[in-house]
């Protein structure tokens, strides 16, 4: 059996604020920011990781995020 971690709610939240403000890059940014002082390594690491592949297919977004960490 293979064992998953659960992710916690902040990191749901913090995912579904980053898609309704997908609307404006700096916007993004600024949350992102602040989802990673939040959450914890782990969920960090992956925040970033899901947010590299959402912001594929919208340049603007993704542009903004090559110095994050």
């Amino acid at each position: 059996m293979v064992k998953t971690k659960k992710k916690s709610s902040t990191y749901f939240f913090y995912k579904s604020i980053l898609r309704k403000v997908s609307f404006d890059a700096t916007l993004f940014r600024k949350e992102l920011d602040k989802a990673l002082i939040v959450l914890s390594e782990k969920e960090g690491i992956m925040l970033y990781r899901w947010a590299l592949t959402f912001t594929k297919s919208n340049p603007d977004l993704s542009y903004n995020l090559q110095y994050t960490l």
